[in-house]
């Protein structure tokens, strides 16, 4: 069974700095259909202006993601870590027991468009740890991004879920079968594809279940793929 969530219908936070979507219940935005999908618990869409950012806020017990799709992400939190993220590099930060961040748009300019992705960890109180990476961006095929065991040198996350990435252009063919039991959230960051039959564009999202999933590439761009239990 695959159910749509259309880009159009997600919820939105929109100021002078900052233009975002969420997928999922966020800030002032709350849909109870929408409020998670197993493990997974946001996915924000966010364009940050030059200049734009988000000053030091708080967060625990929450494995997250943030992925640049474009621009730059400067980056500054409580454990020490002080860096930036570029386009196409990852994220992790596990909250844990508590940290401080802040994350500012470096460039007066330029804008940066990045996706933030929340994972409910599978207990609380884990000692807080900071990762960023980057993976080979060889086109038509699935790259393990994040796991549980960390393995093919992904990051590892405090929660059984596997996050594949692929970078697709038109007429590239990829396949995935979960397992038994297993859902799976596909979400288009850019570009478009068809799934199982279906047409996705940028941001939109499919949850598929009991069945075997067949991406094709229409528009260069890129997808996302969590495989959750």
């Amino acid at each position: 069974m695959m159910t749509l969530r259309r880009a159009d219908e997600r919820g939105r936070t929109q100021i002078g700095w900052l233009n975002a979507r969420h997928t999922f219940s966020f800030g002032d935005y709350y849909d109870p259909a929408h409020h998670h999908y197993r493990a997974l618990r946001v996915i924000n869409d966010d364009r940050v202006s030059g200049g734009g950012g988000f000053d030091t806020h708080p967060h625990r017990d929450m494995e997250i993601l943030t992925h640049i799709l474009s621009g730059e992400l400067a980056h500054k939190d409580s454990m020490g870590n002080g860096s930036t993220i570029r386009a196409g590099e990852w994220q992790y930060m596990s909250a844990g027991t508590g940290v401080a961040h802040s994350e500012f748009n470096p460039s007066p300019a330029t804008p940066v468009h990045l996706l933030q992705i929340w994972i409910v960890p599978d207990k609380k109180g884990y000692t807080p740890r900071y990762e960023q990476k980057a993976f080979d961006a060889a086109g038509g095929k699935w790259t393990l991004a994040a796991s549980p065991d960390g393995r093919d040198g992904s990051i590892a996350v405090r929660q059984d879920v596997r996050l594949w990435t692929a970078n697709v252009t038109a007429d590239d063919r990829l396949s995935y079968e979960p397992a038994a039991g297993r859902g799976v959230w596909l979400h288009v960051a850019t570009g478009a594809v068809t799934v199982n039959g279906r047409e996705l564009t940028a941001g939109d999202a499919a949850a598929i279940e009991g069945e075997p999933i067949q991406v094709t590439g229409v528009e260069p761009g890129e997808v996302l793929l969590f495989d959750l239990a």
